[in-house]
C-alpha cells in the first residue's frame, strides 16, 4: 500500500474511533399495578425501546381484563380482552420494576399479547385461573424471571413485589408512581407491535378491597 494511502486510512480509522457510537438498543418491559382505590386491582405491562436488531421503536402498554365487571366473574369463564390503559389510568398506577428483553424474548411477549387478544387468540377471562395477574406472570416467565406465587394471583401489587424480591440483580426495581415515571421518560417516536383498544380497567368503584375481582 502506498505511504500516502496508508496515512489516509490511518486518519479515517482514527476519526471513526472518535465518533460517538449508538447506545445499545433494547426493549424494556416494565410491570405496573393499580391497587384498590377507586378501581379494581389490576396489573399490566409496558414495552419501550428499540429491538437490538433494529426496526421501528416500540412504545406500548398492554393489560388483560374482563370485558365487563359483573357478578358472572365469580362463577366461571367470561369474555376478556387485551387493552391499552389510558394515560390518566397509568398516571394513577404504580411502576414496580423493569427488565431488559432480548429480541427473542420481545418476540415472545408480542406473541403472548396476540395469543390473549380476542381478535387473534383466546381472550377467555377467568377470575381464578386467567386474569390480569396471570397475563403479566406469563410475560415475566418469558423474561426468565421466577414468578411462581399461586396464592397471589388475585393481588397484583403483592405479586409484582414478590417477583421483584425473588429476582435480585435480574430486574431493575423502580417503585414510582406512574405520573412521575412517565414524566421522566425521554421522548420516543414509538408504536405498538399489536394494536388493541384503549380503556380504563375496573371502572366500577371497589367496596371490599380483598374480595373484588382483579384486572
Amino acid at each position: 500500500m502506498p505511504r500516502l494511502l496508508r496515512h489516509r486510512v490511518g486518519w479515517i480509522a482514527a476519526l471513526l474511533f472518535l465518533l460517538p457510537t449508538p447506545a445499545g438498543a433494547a426493549v424494556t418491559m416494565a410491570f405496573w399495578s393499580r391497587d384498590f382505590g377507586n378501581y379494581f386491582p389490576h396489573a399490566f405491562l409496558t414495552l419501550r425501546g428499540t429491538p437490538d436488531a433494529g426496526g421501528a421503536p416500540v412504545d406500548a402498554s398492554y393489560g388483560f381484563t374482563a370485558k365487563s365487571i359483573t357478578p358472572k366473574l365469580l362463577f366461571g369463564n367470561v369474555g376478556g380482552k387485551v387493552e391499552r390503559p389510558k394515560r390518566g389510568y397509568m398516571e394513577g398506577s404504580h411502576v414496580r420494576f423493569a427488565v431488559t428483553l432480548s429480541d427473542a424474548q420481545y418476540a415472545r411477549v408480542v406473541a403472548l399479547v396476540q395469543g390473549w387478544d380476542e381478535k387473534t387468540g383466546d381472550a377467555t377471562y377467568n377470575l381464578g385461573k386467567r386474569n390480569c395477574v396471570h397475563f403479566v406472570r406469563e410475560a415475566a416467565v418469558i423474561a426468565g424471571l421466577a414468578a411462581d406465587f399461586p396464592k397471589l394471583m388475585k393481588k397484583p401489587g403483592r405479586f409484582l413485589l414478590s417477583v421483584a424480591a425473588a429476582n435480585p440483580g435480574r430486574v431493575t426495581v423502580i417503585e414510582k408512581n406512574g405520573r412521575d415515571y412517565l414524566a421522566a421518560l425521554p421522548p420516543i417516536d414509538g408504536g405498538a407491535p399489536v394494536t388493541v383498544p384503549s380503556g380504563t380497567p375496573g371502572t366500577i368503584p371497589a367496596k371490599k378491597k380483598e374480595e373484588e375481582p382483579v384486572g
